[in-house]
C-alpha cells in the first residue's frame, strides 16, 4: 500500500471534509481487489464493473460514517462489495422471464387448440339453440348477447322498448341455460 498520500483513514477524512482527490487515491489503491472479489461474485464483465462502481460511490457517499478496523478501508470496501453484488443479483432474478421449456411449449399448443376448438363446437352448439328462437327473439339475441349491440340501440333498430328488449334477452338466456341443463344431463 502506497502511504505518500496518506493513510486510508486520513483519506476517509478528506472525504468527509469534500475533497475529491482522496477518492482517485483510495480507488487506486484498492480497485485491484476489490475487482478480484466483484469476479468470484458476478458472472459477467458488465456485472464486475457496475459493482466495482457502486462499491466506490457507496464509499464516496457514506464516508462520514466508515469505521477503519486498522489501517486500511478494505474490509469495509469488500463486505460493501459483496452487498452490491447481492443486491445485482435480486435485482437480475426479478427481472429475469422465466422460459417454458420446449416440451411444456408444444404441450401449451396443442392443449391450447383442443380448447380452441371446443370453444368453437360450444359457440355452435349456442347458435344453434339461437336459431331455434323465436325471430324477434333470435335478432335480439344476435344483436346484444353475439354482436354486443347494446340494449338502447337494439330497441331503435328493432322498434321496440328498451325494456321489451331486456325482457326478451332475459328469457332467452333462461331458454339457452334450461337447454345446456338438459344436454348435460
Amino acid at each position: 500500500m502506497d502511504q505518500s498520500d496518506g493513510t486510508d483513514t486520513e483519506l476517509l477524512q478528506g472525504l468527509v471534509r469534500g475533497d475529491q482527490r482522496p477518492l482517485s487515491i483510495l480507488f487506486d489503491r484498492h480497485a485491484a481487489a476489490v475487482t478480484r472479489y466483484a469476479w468470484a461474485l458476478a458472472p459477467s464483465r458488465q456485472d464486475v464493473e457496475e459493482i466495482v462502481q457502486d462499491t466506490f460511490m457507496t464509499l464516496w457517499r457514506r464516508a462520514d460514517a466508515v469505521n477503519v478496523p486498522e489501517v486500511s478501508v478494505l474490509p469495509w470496501l469488500l463486505v460493501t462489495c459483496r452487498n452490491v453484488a447481492a443486491n445485482l443479483a435480486r435485482r437480475h432474478l426479478r427481472n429475469r422471464a422465466d422460459e417454458l421449456p420446449e416440451e411444456s411449449a408444444s404441450d401449451h399448443t396443442a392443449h391450447a387448440r383442443r380448447d380452441a376448438e371446443q370453444a368453437r363446437e360450444q359457440l355452435r352448439w349456442v347458435l344453434d339453440e339461437i336459431a331455434a328462437l323465436d325471430p324477434i327473439d333470435r335478432r335480439v339475441c344476435e344483436l346484444c348477447l353475439v354482436d354486443g349491440v347494446p340494449y338502447a340501440d337494439a330497441a331503435r333498430q328493432l322498434g321496440l322498448s328498451v325494456g321489451a328488449v331486456k325482457q326478451r334477452v332475459l328469457r332467452s338466456r333462461m331458454k339457452l341455460r334450461k337447454a345446456v341443463t338438459a344436454d348435460e344431463n
